[in-house]
């Protein structure tokens, strides 16, 4: 999936909130999304640095939708949980649309396994979110039960990164393009 399907000049960057609502949210209510970026995958099936190609790809980031389980195994190691869900909350109404669990990788077994500085950001819905929409909803027939998605963000952590994936030093030249229109007060137009 090294194409990712947007104009040039657009760089795939959302926030927790944005995947949430933009992606997930439409993922598990079963509507169309655009640009439909973001591959499936079953992510155990691949250790993190053989991402590249399969999901859409970022910078040093990797996303894609996966299905929510409990067991997090890969053929060379697995990933670990940290610390507790984290709510995502709506900048607008203040309101928790989605919940964020970090996850790290080990090597070997998870007896003896050898921490990595690879990272895991999942998404999912927050329980009420599936719950209701499940209930609400009876989809007959439905083989698979879609409220069970997560989006996965994952990446390599660096020794100087300040632990959130994010490199804020790079800009496109959409972003460049308007940050100089703030110059344009100063800007004085011959009459």
């Amino acid at each position: 999936m090294a194409d990712n399907n947007l104009p040039p000049g657009f760089r795939f960057f959302p926030t927790d909130e944005e995947l949430v609502v933009h992606f997930l949210h439409r993922r598990d209510g079963i509507l169309p999304f655009r640009p439909d970026v973001i591959p499936d995958l079953d992510v155990f099936s691949y250790n993190p640095w053989d991402l590249e190609g399969k999901a859409l790809s970022e910078g040093n980031k990797y996303y894609y939708y996966s299905r929510k389980v409990q067991n997090r195994v890969t053929d060379s190691g697995y990933w670990k949980a940290m610390g507790m869900d984290e709510p995502i909350m709506s900048s607008s109404s203040m309101k928790i649309v989605g919940m964020k669990k970090y996850y790290v990788f080990h090597f070997g077994d998870p007896s003896t396994g050898d921490w990595t500085n690879w990272i895991m950001h999942e998404y999912r819905l927050p329980d009420s979110a599936s719950s209701s929409r499940s209930s609400s909803k009876k989809r007959p027939n439905s083989k698979k039960d879609l409220s069970k998605w997560v989006i996965c963000k994952v990446y390599e952590r660096r020794d100087d990164d300040d632990g959130d994936g994010d490199d804020d030093t790079e800009l496109s030249c959409l972003d460049e393009v308007f940050l100089s229109m703030e110059d344009l007060d100063e800007i004085s137009l011959p009459n």
